[in-house]
């Protein structure tokens, strides 16, 4: 039996099913696009799920998965992938074939409920994502997902550690990395956003507005 932290008994049961690989870091290891039929379960490393516009600098990270987690499932009902994956670290999966994957709810209905929560909530969350995108300006998305990455330290302060790059806040705002330098550099000459310790110190409310 394979053991995962946070993931159910099922995955861990299925993980033991599926065939052990081992990624390097920058791996393309799915392409938006194109036709799957594989489910991988995350044993080490981490993944990141994104899509980008080919011969433009930019690109929308939709999350980034680490063990006890999986990708993949979107495309399991024979469609193309919804999603491009790359390796952002040396990550080892447990590669699930959907065939592997019927014949195993087949045996534990109560996976399928599993699989659909999980389904379920990555839809809301691109939703949300989507909305965000609609309804705010670059700023507002920044200010959005900077408020989702702050935690209240012992001292009573926000903060971000380890503050993230310019490059991956860009990718997932759907904006360039340029902007958000920009925009992180007029933060920090506003004293809004502080740098102590190699960490982010965030104000307590960002400004509505920029």
């Amino acid at each position: 039996m394979i053991e995962l932290p946070g993931a159910s008994p099922l995955l861990c049961e299925l993980a033991a099913r599926g065939v052990r690989h081992i990624y390097r870091k920058d791996r393309l290891l799915i392409a938006e696009g194109e036709p799957g039929d594989m489910l991988y379960i995350i044993l080490s490393g981490r993944l990141r799920a994104f899509s980008g516009d080919p011969g433009k600098d930019r690109e929308i990270t939709f999350g980034t998965y680490g063990p006890g987690e999986y990708v993949g499932e979107m495309s399991l009902d024979g469609g193309p992938r919804s999603a491009s994956v790359e390796v952002m670290q040396r990550s080892e999966c447990a590669l699930v074939s959907r065939a592997t994957l019927m014949a195993f709810i087949g045996e534990h209905p109560a996976f399928a409920f599993e699989l659909l929560s999980k389904v379920i909530g990555r839809a809301r969350a691109a939703t949300l994502s989507a909305r965000q995108m609609a309804l705010n300006d670059c700023y507002g998305r920044l200010r959005a997902l900077l408020h989702t990455l702050g935690e209240v330290d012992a001292g009573g302060l926000r903060t971000i550690d380890p503050p993230p790059t310019h490059l991956d806040l860009s990718r997932r705002i759907g904006s360039t990395r340029p902007m958000v330098t920009r925009l992180i550099s007029d933060l920090v000459r506003a004293e809004q956003l502080r740098v102590e310790d190699g960490r982010w110190v965030l104000a307590k409310d960002l400004p509505a507005r920029w």
